[in-house]
């Protein structure tokens, strides 16, 4: 039989709404001390304890702007990071030799001895998010029950494009593929031949595909869990609640978590400033005729765009900026659909397919290379799979952020597969085509191809030999220093959350700090190699990516953790439990003729047996506290808070002394039975 999951007879009239308060209840000092009783009361199992007097199972979720929080900056995070990070700048700057020779150490210790383990983590991230997404957890909501998605589908979908889409797109889109037909991977084919070509496709969508995708949707739909259903900040180190519990998630562990998070997502963002630099450089010297791209040069390139960052910061043009980063999306794509049209079209709509389907079809003899292939293909690695691995996990907070705000409302099915399906077949097309062209200019030896050709200049290659676009180098230059301070200010701001308790909109000061800090990476990252050399970049990005790879395993335990204890899925156990014995019981008792009853059952024998619903893990989470952390009364069914609390104007209202009296008797019954059930647990 099924047993009715809530103290007492009542039985709030929706699945996801608490009791109400009852008024009258509150208003003598008999029915405050018989409240009082209730909170330290009986462990009658028919009447526990429960926070705002609601099951588990009815709460409805709690979003991140129903909470009442004051943000500051953490000290502490901004020290720690800031001082570790403006302290490599300096050094860098002062003496690139010496931090050269550490990264190249440590580079080459992190790849010898840690290799496997990026391509474990790439493969468990991409395995543990399809499973999530499949499992009955995938049926979630990332925002409160019944919550509908604050974007409609198209404009989802669009936003999931613009982060698909970046520098890549004209940086390694014409330049990876053709690296891979003149100097295949190793153990493959043979050099510039048919099979080559396939295989070079192949091998790029594998390192910007679904492993990548998995890994941004595993950060972003965990952030978005954690703030838009359990109503945390949106920081990393709110991931980890249900596994470190509340003191250290909120002490120095939380805080050592996001301390990682700026300082990869530092160096992983440096990095793409770098590569836009760099193309931007060999842009600006074939255009002008200037010569040899030096160090200086990208030195200045950089210097300038920061300025055009701190600019667009300070103003509070952000608007106008995101306007054109949407004007970039629609230019990218523009430029890809000139190459193929204009380029050589009938080859390419052969190719495409044709490479998808290699890519789909060597996916696992891709995933099982290692060391133990030799020391070519652990070469390979570390130069191109392992790296990338390392530059998805440095992004992870950057982008996983960015796609948690707008995924607010969306099951964390339509997440993770949207999140990990739509980008990669955009990616796949666009790097089909620019890489495919590459390619077949190389081929029909276009002028301007030769085999050991930089990659900043393979795309202004393409472009040459292109009809009637002689115009487009210079929209691609635009396109690549638009993206810089976009890029820019948008991470930026994310570090700026990092660093102030999850602020949405954290102080200007703290941002600009943060893309100087980024812009000053970028430089030294450049001077540890020559201008057409991208080792520096390389080495620092899988450095600095090693303790955050450690993280995002971590981070599956806790979300699945956290996943298991939610209100949806403990009301798909008590759906199932519930039915399953009543269909058992009536079939036995009355062959085909029965109904369901809901009526109380024996302890143990009902919808919850199994579950103690009154244990920390399901309850700690929705007992709602003020802007100090004290707990107040509250009400799931109205929204309405004991002090007098409005969310919309985010001040409490004045009330009478009789009312006063009430709230605050309200918020000494909500500590009492919060102390009670952690001396009981």
């Amino acid at each position: 039989m099924s047993e009715k999951p809530h103290r007492g007879k009542e039985q709030p009239g929706h699945h996801g709404e608490g009791r109400k308060y009852d008024k009258g209840r509150d208003q003598t000092p008999g029915s405050q001390s018989r409240a009082s009783h209730s909170a330290l009361g009986s462990l009658d199992y028919r009447h526990p304890d429960y926070p705002h007097d609601t099951h588990p199972v009815l709460v409805p979720g709690i979003s991140i702007d129903e909470q009442r929080r004051h943000y500051r900056v953490d000290w502490l995070v901004f020290a720690i990071a800031g001082s570790l990070t403006v302290a490599f700048v300096i050094w860098g700057i002062w003496s690139p030799g010496s931090v050269a020779a550490v990264a190249e150490t440590a580079f080459y210790w992190s790849t010898d001895n840690l290799g496997w383990m990026f391509n474990v983590v790439a493969i468990v991230v991409l395995v543990a998010t399809l499973g999530i997404a499949l499992s009955p957890y995938g049926r979630i909501p990332l925002g409160k029950d019944g919550e509908r998605p604050e974007f409609s589908t198209f404009s989802w979908t669009a936003m999931l494009f613009a982060a698909g889409l970046g520098v890549a797109v004209l940086f390694w889109g014409p330049s990876e593929p053709l690296g891979y037909f003149i100097s295949p991977p190793p153990l493959t084919s043979e050099p510039e031949s048919v099979e080559a070509l396939h295989t070079a496709l192949a091998q790029m969508y594998y390192h910007w595909g679904f492993h990548a995708w998995a890994i941004y949707a595993l950060v972003g739909g965990a952030v978005a869990y954690a703030a838009y259903r359990r109503g945390r900040s949106m920081l990393m180190s709110s991931i980890f609640r249900a596994l470190f519990g509340r003191r250290l998630t909120e002490g120095f562990a939380g805080k050592l978590v996001d301390i990682f998070a700026i300082i990869t997502t530092l160096f992983g963002t440096a990095a793409a400033l770098g590569i836009a630099a760099m193309q931007i450089g060999a842009g600006v010297s074939i255009v002008s005729g200037a010569g040899e791209l030096t160090n200086d040069t990208l030195v200045v390139i950089i210097a300038i765009l920061t300025v055009g960052f701190v600019v667009s910061a300070v103003s509070g043009v952000a608007r106008g900026i995101r306007y054109l980063s949407n004007m970039n999306i629609v230019l990218t794509i523009g430029m890809v659909a000139i190459v193929l049209f204009l380029g050589p079209t009938l080859f390419l709509v052969n190719l495409l397919p044709s490479a998808i389907m290699e890519y789909l079809g060597s996916l696992f003899d891709m995933m099982g290379r290692s060391l133990s292939w030799g020391t070519e293909t652990q070469e390979f690695q570390s130069m191109w799979t392992v790296y990338y691995w390392a530059w998805w996990i440095s992004w992870s907070p950057f982008v996983g952020i960015f796609l948690a705000r707008i995924s607010r409302g969306r099951t964390i099915r339509q997440f993770i597969l949207g999140t990990i399906l739509i980008p990669s077949s955009l990616l796949f097309i666009a790097y089909g085509v620019m890489g495919g062209t590459s390619i077949w200019m190389y081929r029909e030896g276009a002028p301007g191809f030769t085999e050991g050709m930089p990659a900043p200049e393979v795309l202004f290659a393409l472009i040459d030999n292109l009809p009637y676009v002689e115009w487009l180098p210079f929209v691609v230059i635009l396109v690549l220093a638009i993206f810089f301070v976009t890029a820019a200010d948008s991470a930026s701001v994310v570090m700026g959350m990092l660093t102030t308790q999850g602020d949405q909109t954290p102080r200007l000061w703290v941002v600009v700090f943060w893309g100087l800090v980024m812009s000053g990476i970028a430089i030294v990252m450049l001077l540890l190699g020559d201008a057409t050399a991208l080792e520096g970049l390389q080495r620092l990005v899988i450095v600095t990516a090693v303790p955050f790879a450690l993280v995002l395993i971590v981070a599956i335990i806790a979300w699945f953790k956290e996943l298991r204890t939610d209100p949806l899925a403990l009301r798909m156990h008590y759906v199932d439990t519930a039915v399953n014995n009543a269909v058992t019981e009536g079939v036995d008792r009355y062959g085909d003729d029965f109904s369901l009853k809901v009526v109380e059952s024996s302890p143990g024998d009902g919808a919850g047996a199994g579950i103690d619903s009154t244990d920390e893990s399901y309850t700690e989470w929705y007992q709602r506290t003020n802007e100090e952390g004290d707990p107040v009364g509250y009400d799931f069914e109205t929204g309405e808070w004991a002090d007098g609390y409005d969310a919309a104007t985010g001040e409490t209202s004045e009330a009478t002394s009789e009312q006063l009296a009430v709230a605050r008797e309200r918020s000494r019954v909500e500590a009492l039975k919060t102390g009670a059930d952690h001396g009981r647990h």
